[in-house]
């Protein structure tokens, strides 16, 4: 286990190194991109995002949201279409065997690595027949307890579970779920063992805390921090590298577990082979909607705040997350589906 836990911690490291790379260039190419000018003849049509999770949940939020401002920036109506199932590969497929013409674009979110490292038989290629435009925000998980939780602190909480194997336990949308492995890999590293509970989807799971029948979840921002705010829940810690802006005041679990990260995304995608110049005009416009103040404020409200890149930083960062998820579902040797 030590030799795992070293291993886990350098391949962290490294992951760390490359996001801090990641997003400096990011800031460092400015926004002269966003003047860019459509292709000739495109859009030809309506355009459709499709949302890979059902309606009401963080991800639904967040397409529609982004749906009404691309529409804006590029005047051509986008449309939301929710096609859930599969962790979000359901989704995904259905954008990977749409016409290459840029049209149909998909909501790509910290889930879809998770759920294709999970997968056996693969319907499409996870990397090259959905090609990155852009991303959009990030954000950390943060991990919850019910309100009558006996735990106040991340630290009672690890103490507990160290000495008692096996008796916390903790809900997520689903098995391979991001969730699930976030938890997964916080075990390995903490050299804990806690329980998973897979239920049907992110909002079941968020029920199963509020209720008081989980010890504990990981949930994104995005539907948590108004149930923080009210006291129906009581956050612990995030899993973010720096402190989470809304929460500075909350610990990160890298404070115990040094090396631990975690961080959801949205982006935008579209079917690979798509024109590149479509791709770039999409990256250009989704660049200037994050530019408006009133996106980045409803961003930081949803708990997020503004992350573009370009689509070749994308395409690298959701490889490597890929390649970060199958690493821990080998060491942790979940069965994949």
């Amino acid at each position: 286990m030590i030799t795992l836990l070293q291993s886990l911690q350098s391949r962290m490291r490294r992951r760390l190194a490359a996001r801090a790379l990641l997003l400096g260039l990011s800031a460092g190419l400015g926004w002269s991109v966003a003047q860019a000018q459509a292709p000739a003849g495109y859009p030809a049509r309506t355009l459709t995002l499709v949302c890979p999770f059902a309606p009401g949940g963080s991800a639904d939020i967040m397409a529609r949201l982004l749906a009404q401002k691309l529409g804006e920036a590029i005047g051509t109506p986008v449309i939301v279409e929710n096609r859930p199932g599969a962790g979000g590969l359901v989704g995904a497929a259905a954008v990977a065997r749409a016409k290459p013409d840029g049209h149909t674009l998909l909501l790509v979110t910290g889930a879809y690595p998770a759920a294709a490292a999970l997968a056996t038989n693969a319907s499409f290629d996870y990397l090259r027949d959905v090609s990155m435009i852009s991303l959009v925000t990030s954000y950390p998980f943060i991990i919850n307890v019910p309100a009558q939780s006996p735990f106040k602190t991340f630290g009672e909480f690890l103490a507990h579970a160290r000495k008692n194997p096996g008796t916390l336990n903790y809900a997520s949308s689903g098995v391979g779920s991001i969730g699930h492995l976030s938890a997964e890999l916080m075990n390995a590293m903490a050299g804990i063992e806690t329980v998973h509970i897979p239920t049907k989807g992110g909002n079941t799971a968020l029920s199963e805390a509020l209720a008081g029948r989980v010890d504990y979840l990981f949930e994104a921002p995005t539907l948590s921090l108004n149930f923080i705010k009210t006291g129906k829940l009581r956050a612990l810690a995030a899993t973010g590298r720096e402190r989470y802006k809304p929460m500075p005041e909350l610990v990160n679990v890298s404070e115990s577990l040094p090396g631990y990260e975690v961080f959801s995304f949205i982006g935008l995608g579209t079917t690979g082979g798509s024109p590149d110049a479509v791709v770039q005009y999409l990256n250009a416009q989704v660049r200037k909607v994050l530019e408006q103040p009133d996106m980045a404020r409803r961003l930081l409200e949803l708990g997020g705040e503004p992350q573009g890149s370009s689509a070749d930083e994308m395409n690298r960062f959701v490889a490597a997350e890929l390649r970060k998820w199958r690493q821990v579902i080998d060491s942790r040797k979940i069965e994949r589906q």
